[in-house]
Formats: C-alpha cells, structure tokens, sequence
C-alpha cells in the first residue's frame, strides 16, 4: 500500500473516532428518519385520500360556512366563508386565554402567597381551595360552573342584583352576566386581543434577532439549524406583525382589522394606545430606580416621584376617557348598558381561572418556599413588616423558581381552553368541529387547529423563557 492509500486509511480512522463527527451523524441521521417518516405518512395518506374520491386541499375554505357562530367579535354570518368562521373561532379561543392568563396568574399568586399568611383562617382557605380544585377534573368542574352555577340563573323577571337596592353594578340572569365595563366596540376588542398576540410575536423577533447576531457553530447541527430556522423566522414575523397591526380589514383573506388601526378609529381606542406605550417609560423608570439605588446608594426618590405621575396619568385616562358605564335595571325586568358575558363564556373563564390558579399557587408557595429563611430574618431585622418582607425581598427572588413551572401552566390554560366545547361556547375546536362535520375534510381542518395552538404555545413559551433570562442571576 502506498503511503498516500495509508493516510487516507489513518484520516479516516480519525474521523471516525472524532466524537463531535458522531454527534453530528447522528443528528443527521435522526433528521433524515423524521423527514423519511413524514414523507411515507404522507403517502399513506394521499392513497387513503384517493381511493375514498377525495383530495387533500383547502379550497374548500372560500365556500359559505352556512352555520351560525353563537357569539363572536367579527360580525360573523352564516353566509361568510369557512375562512372567517375559522378566524371568529380563534378570536374567542384567544378572548379565553388571555382573560384566564390574566386572572389565573391573580387567583394563583393571592392564594400562593396566602398560604404564608400569619391569619389561620386565610390560611385554611387557601390550603382548602388548592387541595380542592386540583384534584378534581377539569371537565367536571367546568360542568359545574355551567349546570349548577350559571345555568341555574333566575330568569330575567326575577335577576339577581348585586349589590341590590338602585346599585346595580352586577347583573345575573339566564341571558348572561352584566357588569361595569368600558364602551368598547367588538372591532376594538378585537384590536386588543390582536395586540396582545403580536407584543408576543415581538418576543420571537427579538429571540431570532439575538440567534442570529451570536452566529453559529460549524461543529454543531443543532446550531446551524437554529441559525438557520431564526433567519428565515425574522422576515415571516415582520409580515404577520404588518396583518396583525396594519391589516385593513380587506383582502388577502383576512376578516379583522389591524390592531393599531382598529385602536385609532375611536377615542378610546387612542386612550389605549397611549396607556400601552406608557409602560416603555415605567420599565425605564424603574430600571433606572435600581440602578441609582443599588450602585449610588441613593433612595431614587425623583424617579419614584415620575413613575408615581405616571402611573396617575395613566389611571386618569383608563377613567375618564374609556366611557365605563354601568348595567341598569329597568322596570319591565330587563336592563341597559354595561358589559355582556353569556353564561357560556363566563362558565369557561371561571373554570380554567380556578383550576389553573390552584396550580400556580402551589408553584408560588414552592418558590418562596425556595428562598432561605435568611432572607426573611434579614427583612425583618431591618423593620419590615411580612408584607413588605413578601413583597419587596422574598418574592422577587422566587421569581427565578416560579417562572419556568409558570410556563407551563400558561400553555396548560391555552389547550384546555378547547373544552370549551362541553360548554357550548364557540371557540376554535367548536367551530373546527362543525366545519369538517359539514365538508368532510378532517385532516386539513385539524391541520389547522394543531397548528393554531402550536403557534400560540410556542409563542407563551419563548416570551416566558425569556422572562426567566430576566430575572435569573448574572454570575460574572
């Protein structure tokens, strides 16, 4: 053998010896399993497809729809297509999921940090509560809440008042619940939710941003693969953040009107904007208070006097400028004004908020279980009540171990959000459910659906990691 012959022999030998040569083969060959697996479903699928007479495809979403959506925020009629009905039943799955996040996070933490609460009854209910709602399923409470609860609502001659006399601030009877609320439009409300879901598209942009300034590795296909998916993820989220923002409402298939043009045709919705765009200086504000306090050991008072002002401002305008009224009570038994929730929709919130909040109050106790009681013997040392012990000194450090369980129990509140079905409310699956009944195309309706709840779990998922960036420890 020549020497030539020898060396190719010996490289080859220390390549395949090279352990990062193996991770990289390995990676490849599980890539191309995957990819081989899809393929062969799909051609399964495709056969199964042809011999019943059917053909995979999505045409079938400018057709009327021909159904009725019981309650919705786009105007939706039977005559509209599939495609807007479709989108009717993402935009209350999303009324769902953000209004149970919000109010979930509040009933989790106030019954978290209760179960710390020196008063002996606060503490009994909160244990009670949480060792209740957990272990009792989903399904079943959320047909309480319905059948037993706000199904058996008097009628409207005889509806219950609260707190009674001329004050009407809460209205119940079998037509709904009635409480104060802003005069919001179902165009405005939507532009909300549509805000809302591209602030989280934001936190994907700036995620890919940063894979993409760091570079990639060569010796790692993972790495390459990262950089990859996030430079062609940076252009497709600029597009979707224009149709969330920006979309008139015509064309391109889209039913809804962007966010930020939606807030600028109303007063209110002008109001919104301005309290929205606030909370950029409050986070400045109060960066700068910290720093100011911690590395020129001063009390940052001028700057707690600003976002004091702030914070009024912003108060002033959610009062004064939202046009908040009141449900009131006529004589004939009905009643005028305030804000609508059907007993559908009311019964859904209600039941994911308190079975996902007992969760996230055991995740709260668990992390300030997880802070040394040093910590609380230094706070009070220094004069600090257990309030200002909680919530100055404990509790921001158990964020580092709250918010990573956190994330999944947002995601949790957003797949169970499609047992709204078993309520009667018309969220996504309810309205999925009814489409392919009607056109006999399953597979690419569900295509749909996973790929809704995929998008927007992954979308809970980055933002809430890079919130636990945040707050984690930066070691030097």
């Amino acid at each position: 053998m020549t020497s030539t012959g020898t060396s190719q022999v010996s490289g080859v030998k220390a390549v395949l010896r090279d352990e990062r040569f193996w991770k990289i083969a390995f990676q490849v060959i599980v890539v191309v399993g995957v990819a081989f697996a899809f393929s062969y479903l799909a051609g399964n699928l495709n056969a199964n497809m042809s011999e019943r007479g059917t053909e995979f495809g999505f045409g079938f979403l400018t057709n009327p729809a021909g159904f009725s959506i019981g309650e919705g925020l786009l105007n939706y009629s039977a005559q509209d297509t599939y495609t807007k009905a479709i989108q009717s039943g993402i935009i209350n799955s999303l009324r769902v999921m953000t209004v149970g996040i919000v109010l979930a996070t509040i009933v989790g933490i106030t019954a978290g940090v209760a179960s710390f609460s020196d008063n002996w009854l606060v503490y009994k209910i909160s244990r009670a509560y949480v060792g209740l709602v957990r272990n009792v399923p989903l399904l079943l409470q959320l047909f309480f809440w319905y059948l037993a609860v706000f199904f058996s609502l008097p009628q409207p001659e005889s509806q219950i008042v609260l707190p009674g006399g001329s004050l009407s601030w809460i209205v119940m009877n079998k037509k709904g619940m009635f409480i104060p609320g802003p005069s919001f439009t179902g165009e405005l409300w939507t532009g909300l939710l549509l805000l809302a879901l591209a602030l989280l598209l934001v936190g994907l942009l700036l995620r890919s941003i940063k894979v993409v300034r760091s570079g990639f590795s060569r010796s790692s296909l993972g790495s390459i693969l990262n950089y990859g998916v996030s430079l062609v993820t940076i252009p497709i989220v600029v597009v979707l953040e224009y149709l969330l923002l920006f979309n008139t409402g015509t064309g391109r298939g889209l039913y809804f009107k962007g966010a930020v043009l939606a807030l600028l045709s109303s007063p209110q919705g002008i109001a919104l904007l301005v309290v929205a765009i606030s909370i950029i200086p409050l986070v400045l504000l109060f960066r700068w208070r910290t720093r100011v306090i911690v590395e020129q050991a001063q009390t940052g008072k001028n700057q707690l006097i600003a976002i004091a002002a702030l914070l009024l401002a912003d108060v002033a305008i959610i009062l004064f400028t939202f046009g908040w009224n009141a449900p009131e009570t006529l004589e004939n038994g009905g009643l005028t004004g305030g804000l609508k929730l059907s007993l559908e929709y009311a019964a859904i919130v209600t039941g994911l908020t308190f079975y996902t909040g007992a969760f996230i109050a055991e995740i709260v106790r668990a992390g300030i279980q997880s802070v040394s009681k040093g910590q609380w013997e230094a706070a009070r040392s220094l004069g600090l009540s257990s309030g200002l012990a909680m919530r100055m000194v404990v509790f921001p450090q158990a964020l580092r171990v709250i918010i990573p369980p956190l994330n999944s129990e947002f995601m949790n509140l957003a797949k169970n959000s499609s047992l709204a079905l078993a309520v009667g409310y018309p969220d996504l699956y309810s309205v999925a459910t009814t489409t392919f009944n009607q056109t006999g195309k399953p597979v690419e309706v569900f295509m749909i659906m996973m790929a809704t709840y995929l998008i927007i779990n992954l979308l809970i998922s980055i933002n809430m990691n890079q919130l636990n960036s945040a707050v984690q420890l930066r070691e030097r």
